[in-house]
């Protein structure tokens, strides 16, 4: 029989705040601010402080000059969530560690001399290597908390953190682990990483309230906003937070996954592949989609991913309307880092009994779905999550609020 899997912790580090209360008052109070890039012009963005100091959240850190920004937010993240859950004896040193993370494109800020390819100077980190590897924020992470257990650095685009709870919920459910720590931090809030999805012609670049305002599933979207942030939650099987008598916050019910091979950076037209992690993750979970009230959407606000997205929403739900809001809006796109940190604030926001609406949609691109254009006060038990990444990457998540 499978086992049951509850969230026991959140620990977020987003432009909302960095607890469910913060995000919460910032969405009611309009939520982050967009601001130019400065070194774009023309790209504007959502982002954290720019000196943001990891050892708030770590204290002493001996390895975070090996931290690129990303990484930085994925430890900050992760810590918060493992001092949240109060953890009992020895409960971290068999517990699981799966992390969504994105590349480190600041390439410009991390070799400012290289010239004709030659990147070797006086001033190059011994170990510059580490603020590549994509398994370096894990490492510390493993290192700060003293875990050893089973563990996996996903890098699935844009559905990597998400992914990566979808992983960590498997172990659990099948026994394999009792707890688990998951999620995912990224940042592209670069001139490297801008620089790549500009060439990708993937960027909103026109500034706001000059006729073009970033809304995702808006009939005149013309492509995302960047953000940048990270997330983790503590997974534990039912039994095992029942025993240690730990608050439980919610329980993950099911998790889908799948791939279009379709094309490396737009989504299959058809949503044939992503609509599969969709009916996988309810299926996993034993509901049926009358049972879902919201639809926290990928919602990228590029003209191709919402078209899918909201055909693939139609066809799942039918005449059943769950509410369809897109964090995106409110935070920006977080890359490797947006299914998690997008979890967090679902929860946020389960917990207040508030949904948000979609920021700027007045005229949205389909009819037919319930699109939040206003705030609701509403009871939400059951939320879907849905994230797709470049290579044609899906992942969905079925959570239900946890009722004592």
């Amino acid at each position: 029989m499978a086992n049951r899997v509850v969230i026991t912790s959140v620990g977020v580090v987003s432009a909302l705040g960095f607890s469910t209360g913060e995000i919460v008052r910032s969405l009611e109070d309009g939520g982050a601010v967009m601001v130019p890039t400065g070194f774009e012009g023309d790209v504007w963005a959502f982002p954290l402080e720019r000196e943001f100091d990891v050892r708030r959240f770590t204290g002493r850190c001996r390895n975070a000059r090996y931290l690129n920004r990303g990484a930085r937010f994925c430890v900050a993240s992760a810590m918060a969530a493992v001092k949240g859950a109060e953890p009992a004896g020895h409960m971290w040193e068999r517990a699981g560690l799966f992390v969504g993370a994105g590349p480190n494109l600041d390439i410009g800020n991390e070799f400012p001399e290289i010239r004709s390819g030659a990147i070797d100077s006086k001033s190059l980190s011994a170990l510059w290597i580490l603020k590549f590897l994509p398994n370096t924020a894990a490492s510390v992470i493993a290192d700060l908390a003293g875990i050893h257990g089973e563990n996996a650095t996903i890098g699935t685009a844009c559905a990597a953190s998400l992914q990566a709870i979808g992983e960590a919920f498997r172990k659990i459910r099948h026994g394999d682990l009792d707890v688990a720590l998951a999620g995912g931090g990224d940042s592209r809030l670069s001139p490297g990483g801008i620089l790549a999805y500009r060439k990708a012609q993937a960027l909103q670049t026109e500034e706001p309230g000059r006729g073009q305002e970033y809304s995702p599933f808006s009939a005149a979207r013309a492509g995302f906003v960047p953000g940048e942030g990270g997330a983790f939650v503590v997974l534990e099987n039912l039994e095992h937070a029942r025993s240690r008598g730990t608050r439980i916050i919610a329980e993950i019910c099911g998790y889908g996954a799948s791939m279009d091979g379709y094309n490396m950076t737009a989504p299959d037209p058809s949503g044939r592949w992503a609509e599969a992690a969709v009916r996988s993750a309810l299926n996993e979970s034993g509901m049926a989609p009358a049972r879902v009230d919201v639809v926290c959407a990928h919602g990228t606000g590029t003209v191709l991913n919402d078209a899918m997205e909201a055909d693939l929403i139609a066809r799942v739900f039918g005449e059943h309307r769950p509410m369809v809001t897109a964090l995106k809006s409110r935070i920006g796109h977080l890359a490797a880092a947006c299914g998690a940190v997008e979890l967090s604030i679902g929860l946020a926001c389960m917990e207040h009994g508030y949904v948000p609406e979609i920021r700027h949609l007045e005229e949205p691109c389909r009819a037919g779905i319930d699109f939040v254009l206003a705030p609701r006060s509403a009871q939400v038990s059951t939320m879907l999550i849905q994230n797709f990444g470049f290579g044609g990457q899906n992942s969905a998540l079925v959570v239900n609020k946890w009722e004592n």
